[in-house]
């Protein structure tokens, strides 16, 4: 059976191991020992190891065939040293006693379309320019370049999924609503993207398999809405009320540099190459559909 490393075992990558521990042996890699058997039950085999210590990490015998990097950059800085340690790791495994042995066939990273800056909410595809505008995009872009720098001298296959908003039954902004946290009144409000974390884990498996995989690709669902619409739907949902609508000028003196970050980029992704080259078929098509599965969730729980 075929190796896999999975670097960044978090939520992504516990939806994504059901999917693959029947055609690869599955490798999570974890510096938090507590959390390996949560892996192990899943059917992963945890690999003690952190991407800022690498000199530490040690590869599993027998070479790996793919790699699916999930892992984020460090929280500072405009480059991400933790991509830059994994290819270290890479390249020192593909050397053993001084014998050359072949990298992996396949890479698949998950950036972010952050990368791409405010688009002043036009339609965009995966051919437009990357234009960071913080530092968090600059780290994933830097990423990017060296993955694909380490890529081409190796032969190896890349994958780069730029994903949007990841929303579940789990990771919704009910507590914000419940806070009344405003947003965009609707002539400042700006396009946000989205995807489900289940169709997420069965894109990655998709980039990971297809035998049309390699370049960059849009994780992204059809949905095309403004923010405040997105907050809007959540809140009509479950029953809270809507957040109220600012001015942008207002919300420059009242939100979170974070947070106002994400209201200064506007763009709409088409993710008709990932359908057409992976073949992705959406579970949830919209985030209508993502959220109506996860009201029928939550009262299957009472």
């Amino acid at each position: 059976m075929r190796n896999l490393l999975i670097v960044g075992a978090g939520d992504i990558a516990r939806r994504a191991i059901p999917l693959l521990t029947g055609r690869w042996r599955v490798h999570a890699l974890v510096r938090d020992a507590g959390r390996a058997p949560a892996l192990a039950a899943l059917g992963a085999v945890p690999l003690a190891g952190d991407l800022d210590d690498p000199a530490r990490i040690v590869l599993p015998p027998g070479g790996l065939e793919a790699v699916l990097h999930l892992a984020p950059p460090p929280e500072q800085g405009t480059a991400d040293s933790r991509t830059r340690h994994l290819i270290g790791v890479l390249d020192r495994a593909a050397m053993v006693s001084q014998q050359e042995m072949r990298p992996p066939l396949r890479l698949v990273y998950a950036s972010t379309t952050g990368v791409y800056g405010d688009c002043g909410g036009a339609e965009i595809d995966e051919t437009r320019p990357p234009a960071p505008q913080t530092d968090r995009a600059w780290r994933r872009l830097d990423a990017e370049n060296a993955l694909r720098e380490w890529a081409g001298r190796s032969g190896t296959i890349l994958s780069i999924l730029r994903v949007p908003g990841i929303y579940a039954a789990d990771r919704l902004p009910l507590a914000r609503l419940r806070a009344g946290t405003p947003v965009l009144r609707p002539e400042d409000d700006v396009y946000t993207n989205h995807i489900h974390a289940e169709d997420l884990a069965a894109i990655t498996v998709r980039a990971l398999e297809s035998d049309r995989a390699g370049g960059v690709f849009h994780a992204s669902d059809d949905s095309m809405l403004r923010m405040g619409d997105y907050f809007d739907l959540v809140a009509d949902t479950f029953g809270l009320p809507r957040p109220p609508r600012i001015a942008r000028a207002e919300a420059a003196a009242r939100l979170p540099a974070m947070l106002l970050s994400f209201m200064g980029e506007s763009r709409r992704l088409s993710n008709r190459l990932m359908k057409s080259r992976l073949g992705v078929i959406l579970r949830y098509p919209t985030v209508r559909d993502g959220l109506a599965d996860a009201v029928r969730a939550a009262g299957q729980k009472r």
